[in-house]
């Protein structure tokens, strides 16, 4: 197995993020499979490489033994040209950054809907499915839950904060939380029902919900969520079944379905063996076949080059023409 830098722009409060957490998080699961450490390139930090030395260093004939990870999605259509004469990959979260990348440059992605993406965006590329973690602490303690409904401020919709809560306020105990959380866990096992309505961040964002933490780890804990299902939350959100459709038509009806669930208490909740695809143990396993498969693929490239045409604007005209005139041929025939 080859070893994985982890290209980060840096670690500090100034780049966190879900993303930051959750690439940190897979950069642990990978050290129980392969070396792997991380290499900062926006902000120099005394305990993690800098990527420009690394890339000049005398060692830098040695870096075929190695494999970097892309996964800032702004940074990718910089990095991906400095990277083109090294074994490279891209660790894909959100969707719809806009760049291409070489058939070269195999792709991991978090969620199906960014699956789906880079199998259409990229159709020779190798690519991969590989979730987050839902870490084992986020499960349903079975206490007592004395706030009636949970918001986190952040990616909220202002449909959410602005109309739908201080209607919720006026007939039951609603938290919003606009700070970070250490123990979300706890947190979540003491609400009834959690609220998320992250589809207007991501639209003006311009770009997709590549997973969607929060959610899930709700419904690990037992609350009742009602969440848009906007991109990554797709894949694992199922209205009616798991959990409820939020912005629902019309603000009465949304206040009208919560109060009903908080008062009654119904029981939707994810299937063990959904949330056993998110767990560690599921995740090492995909990781190993992965890396694996990633570093054959590698080898291979050693000795020989790429030869299927590439699927891009000029391909797909001159398909579409010839497309065409087949269809003409075939009138004028008749």
């Amino acid at each position: 197995m080859r070893k994985l830098y982890f290209l980060l722009p840096g670690t500090t409060n100034k780049f966190a993020c879900g993303g930051l957490w959750a690439e940190l998080k897979t950069l642990e699961l990978v050290q129980k499979v392969c070396p792997a450490e991380v290499v900062t390139y926006r902000q120099r930090e005394k305990e993690h490489l800098w990527l420009d030395d690394l890339l000049r260093s005398q060692a830098a004939d040695k870096l075929d033994d190695a494999i970097f990870v892309m996964s800032w999605g702004f940074d990718v259509a910089k990095l991906a040209p400095k990277l083109k004469n090294f074994n490279a990959i891209y660790h894909a979260h959100s969707a719809g950054y806009g760049f291409n990348l070489p058939a070269s440059v195999p792709i991991i992605t978090v969620s199906r809907n960014t699956l789906g993406y880079w199998g259409q965006r990229s159709p020779h590329s190798l690519i991969y499915y590989l979730p987050n973690e839902i870490s084992d602490k986020f499960h349903n303690q079975q206490g007592d839950r004395d706030i009636d409904v949970l918001v986190q401020a952040r990616k909220s919709s202002s449909y959410l904060l602005n109309q739908l809560v201080p209607a919720l306020q006026k007939q039951c105990r609603v938290e919003v939380v606009d700070r970070y959380v250490e123990d979300l866990e706890g947190l979540f096992n003491r609400a009834k029902v959690y609220l998320y309505d992250s589809a207007e961040y991501w639209a003006v964002q311009g770009v997709s919900e590549g997973f969607g933490l929060q959610p899930m780890e709700a419904l690990a804990c037992g609350c009742q969520v009602f969440s848009s299902v906007n991109h990554g939350l797709s894949d694992y959100l199922d209205p009616a079944f798991n959990c409820y459709k939020i912005a629902g038509y019309s603000q009465e009806f949304d206040r009208q379905r919560i109060l009903k669930v908080v008062q009654s208490n119904p029981k939707l909740s994810l299937s063990p063996k959904i949330l056993d695809e998110y767990r560690a143990e599921n995740i090492i396993y995909r990781l190993q076949v992965i890396l694996e498969e990633i570093n054959e693929f590698f080898d291979h490239k050693q000795t020989f080059q790429g030869n299927i045409p590439n699927l891009g604007y000029w391909q797909v005209m001159k398909l579409r023409s010839q497309r065409i005139f087949a269809k003409i041929k075939q009138k004028l025939k008749s």
